[in-house]
């Protein structure tokens, strides 16, 4: 045990950890919610599909199936089923690497290449490819200092926000509620990026977000390890 005279600085030296691991998770969060929201602008844009806003194909699946259009339902129903997988794949990965970040992102990121350079006119194995690689981004970060985040998906971070908002409003005063706007912020940047690039490349601006996935790979090695595990699955 530390003597009582050393307690009050060893008390300051944690919260300063606990401080710079928020920062640095979250700035994680910004990067890797830039590169969703890339992405799935790309993937929209070339194919009128949602690679990783699932809610949006849910809600166009229901308006299919109500009009009976049997193709577009069957064709929705894979692409959701696709971003179960890859979340799935990506708690796998991480797993079998020890809950390293850089073998995950560099599987996101061979797949994204993978479909920048698919070279037939049907883009539905390119679109898959990404969707995949959007379900496994989920498993690079799951929260940070116990605050929940989402990479690919923003409604629940806008949610929690607003009723850190009205709490807020209220007089209570919590943490952490305004930090929920750095992944909506981080995947609204990205998209105006990726809806850019799809301007001049098509689909092949998918090589963009392949890179940015290996680049943010290897700078995850920077991170202490147990700083990353505390932000990955368990």
């Amino acid at each position: 045990m530390l003597p009582s005279s050393q307690k009050p600085y060893a008390n300051v030296v944690l919260a300063r950890q606990q401080q710079w691991r928020g920062r640095v998770g979250m700035m994680l969060v910004a990067s890797l919610s830039v590169l969703a929201g890339m992405t799935d602008a790309i993937g929209f844009m070339a194919s009128g599909d949602f690679v990783s806003f699932m809610s949006g194909n849910t809600t166009r699946l229901a308006v299919a199936i109500s009009e009976g259009d049997l193709g577009l339902t069957g064709r929705l129903l894979l692409l959701v089923a696709t971003f179960v997988v890859g979340n799935a794949l990506g708690i796998v990965v991480s797993r079998m690497s020890g809950r390293h970040a850089l073998p995950l992102l560099l599987c996101i990121a061979a797949l994204l290449c993978g479909g920048a350079l698919w070279p037939f006119a049907d883009m539905l194995p390119a679109l898959l490819a990404a969707i995949v690689a959007m379900g496994m981004l989920n498993a690079a970060v799951e929260e940070v200092n116990g605050l929940p985040v989402g990479l690919t998906y923003v409604t629940g971070a806008l949610s929690r926000f607003g009723r850190g908002l009205g709490r807020w409003l209220l007089g209570e005063r919590r943490n952490g509620w305004r930090v929920q706007l750095v992944p909506w912020t981080g995947m609204f940047i990205g998209a105006v990026i990726g809806a850019l690039l799809e301007h001049r490349m098509g689909l092949g601006a998918l090589l963009v977000s392949g890179a940015l996935a290996a680049v943010l790979g290897l700078v995850s090695l920077k991170i202490p390890r147990r700083w990353h595990l505390g932000y990955m699955p368990r």
